[in-house]
């Protein structure tokens, strides 16, 4: 194995906290959005709460489908940075939103007409059913627009502009609260639309962001698309950002079919585990805000240097990232799991629910340091060019951890809800172990050397 080397001073480049910090506020205002949400539609009825959350596992799920090109196109753009090859980057930047487009429009025909189906393998109860159908179908159109975010943001934070991210977020879901809220609410003698309500504010909100994001390329990065950039593939330079991305959005889709396959089972739990299970992940989400900031940092970093063939620098990055991350991710958890009595108050007033979820909170405890591992080091792994080890090792225990593990725990030996999560706490560890072996042997080091001599012979090229 090739050994890391120091390959000279590091141009300068943001500290791993000025990167941080915007991108944990940014997914956190995203996160108190859902929770919003949930809130809202907890005030009906539990199974209104319900309604929301499976529709949105389904609409989280297709979102996945985008990351096969947001994954790739942030890692090959600070490549190309790195590598101090803009006109690269830029090419690669507006290449992009031609393959969103298309990929958002057929995703979202294809929510609309099959949504009945897709929350059937879900095992939607039937008291359910009559509200997550029609708020499903609103929410495929935000999924349209919501492919062009993801690219054009991806683009943003790769050149750095992580602050410009987090205003552009600030300013979208403070346009989705102040609409959602009349929405499903009413307002006077109008009842409201209730459900829909929240997903026509989300619609609207995505709209703004897309006009929001062209006005900050054109402003920040002196980049404003041609109108055949909307719609003209090419699939030359996507070339490399699929290389990067199929694999990335692989390994996210196949975690996703695992934990939509374990919610399929909490369903058939009952109302009261389905709305305990909705509760509990509502709050784990905010819990690992810290270590998805952390991730999505050393990627954007990482890529950078090995870009400029800094590898040691990406090596050392990546342990501080990981010493930052497990312990801010144990903190959280652990605070979340002591407020639990009261931050659970805040969904619902049924004391099985709160006892329930507050069992689940404890065990996150455990749960949140391995999710750590892999938040971290899968996205920095990725940066380097190693896209596919984190697919290959992490799909069994996904399907036999996870999905089988949650099978077998909370459904054959009836451990009921803790049994799946002693199953996801499982399966994240030896996720997470399993890829900081693969960083600390240094298995990665060969593919951030081809990645920074093609990045390289662009360069060349370009001039």
């Amino acid at each position: 194995m090739e050994p890391i080397s120091k390959s000279g001073t590091a141009a300068a480049r943001p500290a791993l906290f000025a990167l941080t910090w915007p991108l944990f506020a940014e997914f956190g205002l995203g996160m108190l959005v859902a929770v919003a949400g949930l809130w809202l539609a907890s005030r009906t009825s539990d199974a209104s709460a319900a309604a929301f959350s499976l529709a949105n596992h389904v609409q989280a799920t297709f979102f996945l489908l985008f990351r096969i090109i947001s994954l790739g196109l942030s890692v090959v753009i600070t490549q190309n940075l790195g590598a101090a090859n803009r006109r690269g980057a830029d090419e690669t930047a507006r290449a992009s939103l031609a393959a969103s487009g298309w990929m958002g429009v057929i995703t979202a025909v294809g929510v609309i007409s099959f949504a009945a189906p897709l929350l059937g393998l879900l095992n939607v109860p039937d008291d359910v059913l009559p509200q997550a159908l029609p708020y499903l179908r609103i929410l495929a159109l935000a999924l349209a627009l919501d492919a062009c975010n993801a690219s054009m943001a991806a683009v943003m934070r790769a050149h750095l502009h992580t602050r410009d991210a987090l205003l552009n977020m600030l300013a979208m879901h403070s346009v989705h609260l102040l609409l959602c809220w009349p929405l499903m609410n009413g307002v006077g003698s109008w009842d409201g639309l209730g459900l829909p309500g929240f997903a026509l504010a989300m619609v609207a909100s995505r709209a703004f962001g897309i006009a929001f994001h062209l006005s900050l390329w054109r402003v920040r990065l002196h980049l404003v698309p041609q109108a055949a950039d909307w719609w003209t593939m090419h699939w030359k330079r996507l070339a490399p950002v699929l290389h990067i991305g199929l694999p990335g959005a692989a390994e996210n889709i196949a975690y996703r079919l695992a934990f939509v396959f374990t919610v399929a089972m909490v369903a058939k739990m009952g109302t009261t585990a389905l709305a305990t299970h909705t509760y509990t992940m509502q709050v784990m989400y905010l819990v690992l805000l810290a270590g998805l900031a952390v991730g999505f940092a050393s990627e954007i970093l990482v890529g950078h240097m090995v870009g400029a063939g800094h590898l040691h620098d990406a090596h050392q990055l990546v342990r501080k990232s990981l010493r930052w991350g497990l312990a801010t991710s144990f903190c959280f958890a652990l605070t979340a799991a002591v407020c639990a009595p009261w931050v659970l108050q805040f969904f619902t007033r049924d004391p099985e629910v709160i006892a329930q979820a507050r069992t689940l909170l404890w065990i996150t405890v455990l749960l949140e340091p391995g999710r750590t591992f892999n938040l971290v080091v899968i996205n920095s792994l990725r940066a380097t060019g190693d896209a596919r080890f984190p697919v290959m090792a992490g799909v069994a225990s996904m399907v036999f951890v996870m999905a089988g593990g949650a099978w077998f725990l909370g459904v054959y030996l009836g451990w009921g809800l803790v049994g799946v999560w002693i199953a996801y706490a499982a399966d994240e560890w030896v996720r997470g172990l399993t890829m900081a072996a693969r960083w600390y042997r240094h298995g990665w080091v060969p593919h951030a050397r081809r990645t920074h001599r093609r990045v390289s012979a662009q360069r060349r090229l370009a001039t």
